[in-house]
């Protein structure tokens, strides 16, 4: 069902058109509705080639290759960490944007024309390569002509790239919907800080006070507004209040009821705010994602349906091509299993209901493949004697991993003490005798492939790190207890850094500012240097600074490495806040402190808080688990077809013969006769893992959708709004 395209350095598989047009056409609305994507494309046989070969792994990872390029420029452009001719960096910039071109150029040939001019992503993709080419050739004329230009593209640069990444994309629709709830309580804020700011100048503004430094305390309104909101984040608490409180120890009240009312009371309704319109936007996202695949799934069924007496379903035959094209890396033993629980007569085809969950073939079922133990097979009796089932039980007992777990904590016990004593000394070594006799009695217990098998990271970890004497370490990370929060921490890795491209993104952006307001402002010169240039970081404007006298001088916006420093220093929000940006005023203009505070405003206060709501979530979905209906359904079936291996609570990191410690179900004398008893491939669901943390509330939602209903019209759906009520289920509102 494919063919191979060759390039120079890339082969691509593609669907290759069969004699049923119609099967190609049902796969791309089975994988649109398996991967969440929402394309309005045009079905005819070429159309459908060319979005199969759009949506290839190869074309995603070509996009995001020239992505990160196109970003990456900024190290080599001026001012550059790593500088490079104009010329070099011009022609990589103009194919990046030949790269890009290319995709939106493949997109529109998919989707109808009207559609595609529609969609303001296209339009915003198209102004921005054609405003960079200008900006390139203007900046190219330019520097040849020897007058220093100034790069503009590279802010709407990021827009594009922003625009090109769906990920990305979709996290920064999480931000701004965000926006015009926390927009009014922002508002609140700015009047609080204020009309404090007024006070402050009618309490202090004339009492003559000065501050460390010598100059004059709180007769500004700007000035005092700027320490205010410095102040919120506690960078300069208590030094602001110093002057005030040694002249009369009671105007220490205003700063305390400052702080009680904007840093504690502002701060806690922001993060308030933000995380109930998280959770109200991924509950109108998630209703929306499971009614577009239904929605699919149920075009898909329709263009492949005949009608067998009073029903309509679809073939075994072109089930399984389908199941093939979508899933082209499936088993054969599992493609079976999937046809046996969607046919559930047996009479050869597949009816509606169970055809939508064709779209869940990413749900994981392990193949288990039950063997015997190497030992069992060459010394039967030796390993089936009396001492040796005794042995296995012990090992299998939970009581053998308390063991364990004291001789751990002992084990510690005994590293924090004086290594250099001789008894300290050689206990390391019976610590790390009892640790090698646990494995050895362990691969005596459990199939050695089962043990090391390619889902037992942890015993292979703890092995590896054991034969390098570091076997405590290794015990003491991965034990088993926390395992739940390292698991939930790999879990949700991918959304983490889809956060992570959206803050680098915004870094990038107030970077590439920050080099074009602040560049040459400020030099680094050798720790060792003494001229005077070297003392006010080669700014006159800096001497006497605190700025110069606490050696910032290595921060600097002169590249765009040392500018992400900087602004992850801003980030981290402490005493360096008010330093920076008062040391950059003094080298620029006091406007430029607008710049400072816009940054704390969008990271710390918007995308920080955004992050944290989205933890929260996470940890909850984690820690709440909870197999949806449709792996229900097919765990049910495995049961009922009598190849599947029950799953039971595993304590302690058992084992069993080739199964993997989270997806085994024998345990004690019953395990034995089981394992006896059992040959062959046996299935069950992987485990309970997701790969976002919106999936696990998606298939909840898709649980409670009756398998008749086919939802509202597209139109509908695409206009859905988070006001509009979803259906009363206790357990979507809770994961929701």
């Amino acid at each position: 069902l494919s063919f191979k395209v060759s390039f120079p350095t890339l082969t691509v598989v593609l669907p290759l058109l069969s004699p049923n047009e119609d099967l190609l056409l049902a796969a791309a609305y089975v994988s649109d509705a398996q991967f969440n994507r929402n394309v309005p494309f045009e079905t005819s046989p070429q159309a459908v080639r060319l979005y199969h070969f759009y949506n290839h792994w190869t074309m995603w990872a070509a996009t995001y290759f020239f992505i990160w390029g196109d970003l990456a420029l900024a190290l080599f452009e001026e001012p550059a960490l790593f500088p490079l001719p104009f010329l070099a960096t011009s022609i990589a910039e103009v194919l990046c944007l030949t790269a890009f071109s290319g995709r939106l150029v493949h997109f529109a040939k998919v989707t109808p024309q009207m559609v595609f001019w529609k969609d303001t992503k296209n339009i915003c993709i198209v102004v921005t390569i054609v405003l960079t080419l200008i900006d390139l050739i203007t900046y190219g004329s330019l520097e040849a002509v020897n007058i220093h230009g100034v790069r503009w593209s590279r802010l709407i640069a990021r827009k594009r790239n922003e625009m090109l990444s769906s990920q990305i994309r979709r996290a920064f629709r999480s931000n701004r919907n965000t926006l015009p709830d926390i927009l009014y309580v922002f508002l609140l804020f700015i009047f609080s800080m204020l009309i404090f700011s007024l006070m402050a100048l009618k309490l202090f503004g004339d009492r003559g006070l000065r501050t460390v430094e010598g100059s004059p305390y709180f007769t500004n309104i700007l000035d005092i507004a700027f320490e205010l909101y410095v102040l919120v984040t506690t960078a300069n608490s208590p030094d602001v209040m110093m002057p005030a409180y040694e002249f009369n120890w009671w105007y220490s009240l205003y700063f305390i009821t400052y702080v009680i009312t904007n840093t504690y009371i502002f701060m806690s309704v922001f993060l308030a705010v933000v995380y109930n319109n998280y959770r109200k936007h991924l509950k109108n996202e998630i209703r929306t994602l499971a009614y577009l695949k239904r929605h699919k799934m149920i075009e898909a069924f329709n263009i492949l349906k005949v009608k067998v007496g009073t029903e309509f379903v679809v073939k075994e035959a072109q089930w399984r091509q389908l199941a093939k094209i979508v899933a082209p890396d499936i088993s054969s033993s599992h493609l079976e299993l999937l046809l046996r629980i969607s046919d559930e007569g047996q009479k050869g085809d597949v009816d509606k209901m169970n055809f939508l969950r064709l779209a869940d073939l990413n749900i994981q079922v392990v193949t288990i493949n039950i063997k015997r133990h190497p030992l069992e097979a060459w010394m039967p009796r030796v390993y089936q004697s009396s001492p040796s089932l005794l042995v296995q039980k012990t090992v299998r007992h939970r009581i053998f991993v308390w063991v364990y777990d004291v001789i751990i904590l002992i084990n510690a016990i005994f590293i924090a003490l004086d290594e250099k004593n001789p008894l300290i000394s050689y206990a390391e070594w019976l610590f790390l005798s009892l640790y090698i006799i646990e494995i050895l009695l362990k691969l005596y217990t459990y199939e050695p492939r089962a043990y090391f098998g390619r889902k037992q990271f942890w015993n292979c970890v703890v092995s590896v790190l054991l034969t390098s004497s570091l076997c405590l370490v290794s015990e003491t990370l991965f034990y088993p207890r926390f395992r739940v929060i390292v698991t939930t921490l790999i879990n949700i890795g991918p959304t983490m850094l889809t956060f992570g491209g959206l803050v680098l993104v915004v870094y990038y952006m107030f970077a590439i500012v920050g080099m074009e307001v602040f560049h040459g402002k400020v030099h680094f010169f050798d720790p060792s240097s003494t001229g005077p240039d070297a003392l006010v970081c080669g700014n006159p404007a800096l001497k006497d600074s605190a700025f110069a006298r606490g050696r910032y001088c290595r921060n600097n916006f002169n590249d765009l490495a040392a500018s992400l420093i900087l602004l992850t220093e801003l980030t981290v929000v402490n005493q360096c806040f008010p330093l920076l940006a008062d040391g950059f005023a003094l080298v620029t203009h006091q406007a430029s402190k607008l710049y400072f505070i816009g940054f704390h405003v969008v990271v710390v206060i918007l995308i920080v808080n955004i992050f944290i709501a989205f933890i929260l979530e996470a940890f909850f979905v984690a820690y709440s688990l909870e197999k949806s209906e449709v792996e229900t359904a097919i765990e049910k079936k495995i049961q009922e077809l009598g190849v599947g291996v029950q799953e039971e609570e595993v304590q302690d990191g058992k084992l069993i013969d080739n199964v993997d410690a989270k997806d085994s179900g024998f345990s004690g004398d019953d395990g034995d006769n089981k394992r006896r008893a059992l040959k062959g491939l046996y299935f069950r669901i992987a485990s309970k893992k997701y790969k976002t943390v919106d999936a696990l509330p998606q298939q909840m939602f898709e649980s409670e959708i009756a398998p008749e209903d086919e939802g509202p019209s597209l139109e509908e759906i695409l206009n859905f709004s988070p006001s509009d009520i979803p259906p009363k289920s206790p357990s979507f509102e809770n994961s929701a």
